[in-house]
């Protein structure tokens, strides 16, 4: 069992930074989590550390009181997604991404039924530009598209999608007028002021995605790759306490 070593919060994490574990191993992840400490109570769990040990650590993290997003992506025929999505809400988790495609968002919402295990459809991912959806074949815009993507995950039944920050707003609205007040926008490519912007072509700083409609902000690097990963955080926290 991966041992994560934590300190007990004087006061909650806010539970909508999810920290991004995006490290090549599980070690490299739980020492992470240890120096972040009481500063994030959600993480992210990625496709980099799938086939090493993540639900594993999934499951290790669950163990001590956080909450975890399993960004696995799923993708296949829906009778496959189903199951898949049926297996992993039996870890305890509490959020899952699919792709937004509306056989797969229907079978992994009838997977997690009666489960705490919320699906979200990954809509545009936030390193594409528009020139990089016309080159595969695409005609309709990043935001465009991301708009048709969120009308079906709203048909499907899921609980909310993921999409840059630049259209957050648009998904809460869109949200809003088929009364699903409660559906999560998790907003990828937030850069607090002054962080590079790596390979993200469509962010936004937390306060920015916030005050556009986002629940959930999901923040690597600029904590992860940070001196002190701990304080990196209660920073951001401390730049969003008001909204």
């Amino acid at each position: 069992m991966t041992q994560v070593q934590t300190v007990a919060p004087n006061r909650g994490p806010d539970e909508r930074i999810i920290c991004a574990l995006d490290v090549p191993t599980v070690a490299e992840a739980a020492a992470l989590v240890g120096r972040v400490q009481d500063a994030a109570g959600f993480y992210k769990i990625g496709l980099q550390l799938f086939a090493v040990g993540g639900m594993e650590l999934a499951r290790d993290l669950k163990a001590e009181g956080r909450k975890v997003f399993l960004d696995w992506k799923l993708h296949d025929i829906g009778a496959t997604v189903e199951k898949a999505a049926a297996n992993l809400a039996a870890s305890g988790c509490d959020l899952l991404t699919v792709h937004a495609r509306p056989q797969v968002m229907a079978a992994a919402a009838r997977g997690v039924a009666g489960s705490g295990l919320k699906v979200l459809g990954v809509t545009v991912l936030t390193s594409l530009t528009a020139e990089d959806l016309a080159a595969d074949d695409h005609s309709l815009s990043p935001a465009e598209l991301v708009e048709l993507r969120v009308r079906q995950a709203l048909e499907a039944g899921i609980d909310g999608v993921v999409s840059s920050p630049q259209e957050a707003a648009r998904v809460r609205e869109i949200a809003q007028a088929a009364g699903r007040p409660d559906f999560l926008i998790v907003t990828p490519g937030v850069r607090p002021a002054g962080s590079a912007l790596d390979d993200q072509a469509r962010a936004a700083t937390p306060e920015a995605a916030l005050q556009a409609g986002a629940t959930h902000l999901v923040i690597g690097r600029p904590i992860t790759a940070a001196a002190d990963p701990r304080a990196a955080a209660l920073a951001v926290a401390e730049s969003i306490a008001l909204i």
